[in-house]
């Protein structure tokens, strides 16, 4: 896995956005928060499945692994800005808006995202495959998945949800674009529909399990420690807020199970590549 994360790392550096004008500081700003580094999870799991199934697609799928973390990437950017949660870190950095100014971080924020489409448009892979990927990623991350998520975030602070409606929220902000990072690397080495499917659905528990688990940091962890603005949730629909630290937790410890017990279910080859990932982050709450 280290070595799989080393080829996708030495790709980014490779590849990052370099179109150079006489702007002071925009380029410099474009690349900071990708080489400020991350856990690059989503486009380790596409890659992850990949491995599992077709190995020697691994150096076709490195563009749409790169365009997930730019996606993601501009996600964090926005979420970070004054008008969001006006947060001062990120991955270990001065956010930036804070570093820079407020227009410089919202247009990072759209290069990131539409060079992702780029990036996708512009691999070695068949027309069918890249049309399935790009309708994944923009359906998960777009208005059926990140953006309305985020939508109800941001216009429910303050106003507490149910616990369902609260399950919503985060499925949509956060889990799907797990979800479509696990079934657009089946789709790419072409695992059955079945499999695709239970993969993206695997992906909605991780996802889920993941918030949980972001919520439960943002409460235990100093800013240091999390590497980003911590105890800034006060106002949101946490799951902490809701249920209390130890309900989330307890949460946490029921899909870290269900999501483990899953993970068995998987043929052999896609399990293995599969937990080399996931083992230490299923229960990183703990």
């Amino acid at each position: 896995m280290e070595k799989l994360l080393s080829l996708f790392e030495e790709y980014l550096l490779n590849n990052l956005p370099n179109s150079k004008t006489f702007h002071p500081h925009f380029e410099d700003a474009l690349s900071d928060m990708l080489k400020a580094g991350g856990k690059r999870f989503r486009p380790m799991l596409l890659l992850s499945v990949v491995k599992s199934n077709k190995s020697l697609l691994i150096p076709n799928s490195l563009p749409i692994a790169l365009g997930l973390e730019f996606l993601h990437t501009y996600s964090l950017v926005h979420d970070d800005l004054p008008a969001m949660d006006n947060a001062d870190l990120r991955r270990g950095f001065q956010t930036l808006h804070k570093k820079y100014d407020e227009v410089t971080a919202i247009l990072v924020g759209d290069a990131l995202n539409t060079h992702a489409f780029n990036l996708l448009a512009n691999a070695s892979l068949s027309n069918d495959i890249k049309i399935e990927l790009v309708k994944c990623l923009s359906s998960n991350g777009g208005i059926d998945g990140m953006i309305i998520g985020q939508a109800i975030d941001c216009f429910f602070e303050n106003q507490k949800l149910e616990l369902n409606q609260l399950e919503f929220l985060h499925i949509h902000k956060t889990a799907k674009l797990i979800a479509a990072s696990l079934k657009m690397g089946a789709i790419i080495c072409e695992y059955d529909l079945n499999t695709q499917e239970k993969l993206y659905n695997f992906g909605i528990d991780l996802g889920l399990l993941f918030q949980i688990q972001d919520d439960i940091i943002d409460e235990t962890c100093t800013s240091q420690e999390a590497g980003k603005t911590t105890q800034n949730d006060t106002s949101k629909n946490s799951f902490v807020n809701l249920l209390g630290l130890t309900g989330a937790i307890k949460s946490a410890d029921e899909l870290a199970l269900k999501c483990a017990n899953i993970l068995n279910t998987f043929d052999e080859n896609l399990k293995l590549s599969l937990e080399e990932l996931l083992l230490k982050y299923i229960n990183r709450h703990k």
